[in-house]
């Protein structure tokens, strides 16, 4: 009996101990984990006492518990996994959905597991051997001393079962089974604590070889779905309508380099795989830190060969090649020596290992130093990075050019560009040619204005979409709006008037840049660059407009002089002219100032911030959050991202531009209603707009800091606020011109 009793604690049943479940079938590898005790007495044994087997009942279920946990790493450490794992990847293409439920998915977790509970078993199985020798060598009461030699057992054996047969039942794998190991670790046992301990640091071993081999060399070892770091291809996009045209635009953008390919679609964090106790911050820290390694250990082949270092092309040269060798001459890239060196120096990469083999190497998990060492491995990436894009590939530089050409810098640039084009941005443009259209005149503001030192500019591209805003023109405008350049009649496929404010500018960003100037950055810079140019070439066309009605007043003037006769007719034309000017000046005001108001007051001063953040900071990741906050509040102090304030503006310019192209051509067909109707519209859309702007929502809050001033330049003699409490009191008259006699 005391051989049959010892067997049975190590799984094996026989005459006197039975397994009711082998009485139908013998057990296999694929036979499930049984959710109850099945070990008992046969039923035909009545020599024991009801006292006794109460407790022998009790002890042969631990061998159950054993037999059970025993099954369960068999099947967990069997290396016939890997097999299975190449039936499963195969049946899965073919779509065969009954050979992928047939196969098992592996699991790594789960044998890091099993190499755990082997741990607690093999103690067992000494507790057991240890017994036998002690009751062989010595007479003592047999269940008594089972009893207390197995004591311990328990309370760790039936958790241990509790917890395999969760894991079976519920499929629970990688970060799963982290989190339930780590939440089982929490009882009031201090063998069982200890026990679930080290189950959980055995299953850390597995997650921590995933981390180095991320974060030290940025490849991602996961062959089972187990980590929760994943590639983008095994992620199923709910939206895909919404995502699948950014994805296009980021796989053609990248599609030379794989690791910019990687760095905006290849990884992404797989949630539920995350474990609890690993916060969210944690996990997009590992995630950066990865695929910064990645980049820092694939450089572009461009990139390696030199840092876009050209040689200097004689002043002569250009001059004889004229506009196509200064902008499109192919420059051979000298190779710079300075580039061989490592981008991540092994030092670093060993750093990192060493912090990760510490948290390797501990029996415990401190969830403190965990996070300590990821900042501290993210601080390094962070910097590294922070070196290759900011230091080697002159990030300061190209955010100058953005600031330049962008945000209008280069005032005299597109000052010369818009009167170069400007007959042209006259007429309506159409789809076929309007890029082609204003190449010209593109180039030419280029020549005359950017310098040699430039060596930006061949970086930025015009363009011009397919498409246009449809606006109706007004009446005066629809004549000239009819007839193109060349005298034809415009086709219906033409846009209107106000397609040139679809005008674009495109900036072409190298590797490793692309890092920093992704799509979403480029398009604001895009939406403050299209507002930027409608209020420039709004400003530029009253300008125009007072310079060509005074050279026609000097003219005048000198023909009446040598005349020497007083026209009345001159002379009560220019009296009539007046009201029109002053409306002029009013609108040239109103531009004047909000143009100074976003180039100088936002635009220089958010300039200086971001110059200072850059200065002092050599984390990437800040510098990151520093520009998107430099270009919210370009956006935010520029109003665009108020639909109200916006709308306003444009109409306001719009309104400024129908006055300016009316007025020039009063001569030839007078519209005085149409005047007077631009003219009531613009007071009510300035006074609206001044309105608002001096709410306690605008002004009074931060998001403006230097909207008083604008206020203050605007309402100086208190014009404004007059006129839009009149606006608000609906006691204002209505302003009018006087109504020219038709000659």
């Amino acid at each position: 009996m005391l051989h049959e009793l010892l067997m049975a604690l190590l799984g094996y049943t026989g005459d006197l101990i039975v397994d009711r479940r082998e009485e139908n079938h013998l057990l296999s590898d694929q036979t499930p984990i049984s959710d109850e005790c099945t070990f008992t007495l046969a039923p035909d044994i009545s020599f024991i006492d009801p006292s006794d087997r109460q407790l022998i009942e009790k002890i042969i279920a631990l061998g159950f518990y054993y037999r059970e946990l025993d099954r369960f790493t068999c099947k967990s450490r069997n290396l016939s996994w890997i097999r299975s794992s190449t039936a499963y990847l195969n049946a899965k293409p073919l779509g065969n959905v009954s050979d992928v439920s047939k196969v098992e998915k592996p699991s790594i977790y789960r044998r890091a597991l099993a190499n755990g509970i082997v741990e607690v078993l093999s103690i067992y199985r000494s507790a057991v051997l240890h017994i036998e020798q002690l009751l062989l060598s010595e007479t003592k009461p047999i269940l008594a001393t089972v009893t207390q030699g197995l004591n311990k057992f328990f309370t760790i054996l039936p958790p241990l079962y509790e917890l395999i047969l969760k894991i079976e039942r519920d499929d629970i794998r990688g970060g799963q089974l982290l989190n339930l190991l780590y939440k089982r670790c929490h009882c009031g046992v201090p063998e069982l604590q200890t026990c679930m301990q080290r189950l959980l640091w055995h299953a850390h071993q597995v997650m921590y070889n995933q981390l180095a081999s991320w974060m030290v060399y940025g490849i991602l070892q996961d062959q089972h779905g187990e980590f929760f770091i994943r590639r983008q291809e095994d992620r199923e996009v709910e939206n895909s309508s919404s995502n699948s045209d950014i994805s296009d635009k980021l796989a053609r953008m990248s599609a030379n380099d794989a690791s910019l390919s990687d760095w905006h679609l290849g990884f992404h964090p797989y949630w539920d795989m995350l474990p609890e106790y690993i916060p969210m911050h944690v996990a997009e820290s590992i995630l950066f830190a990865g695929k910064a390694v990645r980049v820092l250990r694939n450089p572009s082949p461009s990139f390696q060969s030199g840092d876009a270092v050209y040689p200097q092309i004689p002043k002569s040269f250009q001059k004889i090649h004229g506009l196509a060798g200064r902008f499109h001459f192919q420059r051979e890239p000298l190779i710079n020596s300075g580039m061989g060196e490592d981008l991540l120096p092994q030092n670093e990469s060993d750093k990192i290992e060493a912090m990760l083999l510490d948290l390797k190497e501990s029996s415990e998990f401190h969830k403190r130093s965990f996070e300590c060492a990821v900042d501290s491995i993210q601080a390094i990436a962070a910097s590294r990075l922070w070196q290759l894009v900011v230091v080697r590939a002159d990030l300061n530089g190209h955010l100058k050019a953005l600031k330049d050409y962008f945000l209008l810098a280069k005032g005299d640039f597109f000052q010369c560009f818009l009167e170069e084009s400007r007959q042209l941005m006259r007429l309506p443009p159409r789809q076929s040619t309007a890029e082609a259209d204003l190449m010209v005149p593109f180039q030419l503001a280029a020549l005359k204005t950017i310098g040699e030192e430039d060596k930006y500019f061949s970086k930025v591209s015009l363009r011009m979409p397919s498409y246009g805003i449809t606006v109706r023109p007004s009446s005066l405008d629809v004549s000239r709006a009819n007839t193109s350049a060349d005298g034809s009649s415009g086709a219906s496929s033409e846009m209107s008037l106000d397609g040139w404010d679809g005008l674009a500018l495109e900036y072409s960003v190298d590797w490793p840049l692309h890092l920093f100037f992704t799509q979403e950055v480029l398009s604001k810079y895009l939406r403050v660059f299209q507002y930027l140019l409608r209020l420039k070439r709004t400003q530029m066309e009253l300008e125009k407009l007072w310079a060509s009605v005074m050279h026609q007043y000097h003219r005048d003037f000198a023909k009446r002089k040598k005349d020497r006769a007083k026209s009345p007719t001159a002379q009560q034309k220019s009296q009539r002219s007046r009201p029109m000017w002053r409306v002029r000046e009013h609108m040239a005001f109103l531009i004047r100032n909000l143009q100074f108001y976003i180039q100088v007051d936002v635009i220089e001063s958010q300039w200086n911030i971001l110059q200072t953040h850059i200065q002092d900071s050599h984390d990437f990741t800040e510098l990151v959050g520093f520009h998107q906050e430099y270009l919210l509040a370009l956006i935010s102090q520029t109003f665009l991202d108020i639909g109200s304030v916006s709308r306003i503006l444009d109409s306001i310019m719009k309104l400024c531009l129908q006055f300016c192209w009316n007025l020039e051509n009063q001569d030839h067909c007078s519209n005085t209603v149409e005047l007077e109707h631009i003219a009531e519209e613009f007071n009510k859309k300035s006074n609206s707009l001044y309105t608002i702007l001096r709410s306690s929502r605008l002004a009074g809050s931060q998001r403006a800091p230097f909207l008083r001033r604008f206020l203050l330049r605007l309402n100086l003699n208190s014009f404004f606020e007059a006129t839009a409490r009149g606006v608000l009191n609906v006691v204002r008259p209505r302003p009018s011109l006087p109504v020219l006699n038709q000659q």
